[in-house]
C-alpha cells in the first residue's frame, strides 16, 4: 500500500484561520438577516443568514456574536434608532471581524451595528405593502366601512388573559352613563412570529359570524416595541383591509406605527382608548337623541300653542255665528211658510188637472166607449172570441152591442 502524507485536523484548522485571518476580514461591513437571536451571561449569539431574493431559499448562513463589552451599548443604541432591541428576523448592517476557531468553526465577532440601515429596511418594508395592498385596490376597503349606530356588539381579539384585554372591558363595563356593550373574545397570539398567523385565525372566525358583530377590535397592551414588527405583515394587513366588520387597532403606543394602522378604520393608541372610542359613538348618539327630542319637543310646543290661539278665536267666534246661522235659518222658514198656501193650492190644481186627465183616458178606453164607436164583443161559454177560427156549428154565441146583447146559435157555419 502506498505511503501517504497527512495533516492532522489541528493542522488544518490552523491553516484555516491563517486563511480567514489572511483574507482580511477585519471591521468589514455586511448585510444580513438576524436568525435564533438570544442572549446568555450578557452576550447576544445570533446566526446571520443570506435568502434569495425571490425563492427565499437560504443562500449562507454564519454564526457571530456580541461579547458583553459592546452588546448592551450597540443594543440600546440599536432600540434608540429603530425603536426596537435587537431581536430574530431583521436586516442588519454590522461592522464584523471573522475568526476560526479549531472546535467551535468559523464566526463573525460584531464590532459595530448601522441602526439606520434597519431602520431604512423596515420602512422600505412597511412601504413595499402599503405600494401592494394600494395597487391591488384593498387598502381603503376596511377604512370606508361605516359603523353601526349605535356599535354595541364587538369582537375583541386580544390575548385571553392579557391586562390590555382587562383594561378594555373594566373601562368598556363600567362606563359613567351605563351603557350596556356585548363582547366576546376571540383569543390569539398578539406578539411574536405567530401573531400574524394567530390573529388572522380568530379574524377568520368572527367572519363566519359577522351577523353577529357591529365591529371588530384588536388590541394589545403594553410591552416591547420590537414585538411590534409582526403586525408589518402583509397578509394579516390584506386581511384586516378587506374584513367585511370596520377594525379598531390598538396595539402599541403612541409614537408606534405598523402597517395596520394604515389599514383598519381606526387607529387608538391602547385597548383603554379602544374603549373610550366606542363609548363616545354612543354618547354621540345619546346627545343627538337629546337634540331631536328637544327639538321634536319645541316644534309640538309651538304646534299645540298655535292650534290653543286659533280654538281660542274659534271659540270667540262661535255665539255670533250660531246667532247669525239662526237667524238666516228663521227668515228662511219665514219666506217658506208664507208661501205654503200658494204652494199647496197650485199642487192640488195641477192634481186636479191630472186626474181630470185620467178620467177622461180610461173612459175611452174603457169597452164601453169601444161599443158605442160600432165595435162588438162576442163570446162563447163567457170566453171572449178573437178569431173565426174558435167558431164551430152548433156553437151557442153571445154578442155585446152598445144598448144590448143578442144569444143565438150557429146553424150552419160558412167561413169565407
Amino acid at each position: 500500500m502506498e505511503h501517504r502524507e497527512a495533516m492532522t485536523l489541528t493542522e488544518v484548522s490552523r491553516r484555516l484561520s491563517d486563511a480567514v485571518t489572511g483574507a482580511g476580514i477585519n471591521d468589514v461591513w455586511i448585510t444580513a438577516e438576524t436568525s435564533d437571536l438570544r442572549s446568555s451571561g450578557g452576550h447576544c449569539y445570533m446566526e446571520l443568514i443570506q435568502k434569495h431574493p425571490d425563492t427565499g431559499a437560504t443562500l449562507a448562513r454564519v454564526r457571530a456574536n456580541i461579547w458583553a463589552s459592546r452588546y448592551a451599548t450597540l443594543n440600546r443604541r440599536f432600540m434608540h434608532t429603530t425603536g426596537s432591541p435587537l431581536a430574530s428576523g431583521i436586516r442588519v448592517m454590522l461592522c464584523v471581524t471573522a475568526s476560526y476557531h479549531p472546535v467551535y468553526g468559523m464566526s463573525l465577532t460584531v464590532d459595530d451595528i448601522d441602526a439606520e440601515y434597519t431602520l431604512g429596511d423596515l420602512l422600505r418594508r412597511r412601504r413595499e405593502i402599503i405600494r401592494r395592498l394600494t395597487e391591488e385596490g384593498v387598502i381603503d376597503m376596511n377604512r370606508q366601512l361605516e359603523w353601526p349606530v349605535p356599535a354595541q356588539r364587538i369582537a375583541v381579539v386580544s390575548a385571553d388573559g392579557a391586562a390590555g384585554y382587562g383594561d378594555f372591558m373594566h373601562q368598556l363595563y363600567l362606563n359613567g352613563r351605563r351603557l350596556r356593550f356585548h363582547t366576546e373574545l376571540f383569543p390569539a397570539v398578539l406578539q411574536g412570529e405567530k401573531a400574524p398567523s394567530s390573529i388572522i385565525e380568530a379574524l377568520d372566525r368572527i367572519a363566519m359570524r359577522s351577523d353577529e358583530f357591529d365591529g371588530v377590535v384588536i388590541i394589545r397592551g403594553g410591552g416591547a416595541t420590537s414585538d411590534l414588527a409582526s403586525f408589518d405583515d402583509y397578509d394579516l394587513a390584506a386581511n384586516v383591509a378587506q374584513f367585511p366588520l370596520p377594525v379598531i387597532v390598538g396595539v402599541g403606543h403612541e409614537r408606534d406605527v405598523t402597517v395596520l394602522d394604515y389599514v383598519a378604520n381606526m387607529r387608538v393608541k391602547t385597548p383603554t382608548a379602544a374603549a373610550e372610542w366606542l363609548i363616545g359613538q354612543a354618547m354621540e348618539q345619546i346627545q343627538l337623541l337629546g337634540q331631536l327630542g328637544s327639538e321634536l319637543y319645541r316644534l309640538v310646543s309651538g304646534r299645540i300653542s298655535g292650534d290653543a290661539r286659533q280654538l281660542a278665536y274659534i271659540e270667540g267666534q262661535l255665539a255670533p255665528l250660531a246667532r247669525a246661522a239662526h237667524e238666516r235659518a228663521r227668515q228662511r222658514l219665514d219666506g217658506i211658510a208664507g208661501q205654503i198656501p200658494q204652494l199647496a193650492a197650485n199642487i192640488l190644481d195641477r192634481s186636479r188637472q191630472q186626474l181630470d186627465s185620467l178620467g177622461r183616458l180610461l173612459d175611452i178606453l174603457s169597452p164601453q166607449s169601444t161599443l158605442r164607436r160600432g165595435y162588438t164583443i162576442t163570446r162563447s161559454g163567457g170566453r171572449t172570441l178573437t178569431s173565426v177560427k174558435q167558431l164551430a156549428s152548433g156553437q151557442r154565441l153571445t154578442t155585446s152591442f152598445a144598448d144590448g146583447e143578442a144569444e143565438y146559435m150557429i146553424i150552419n157555419l160558412s167561413i169565407k
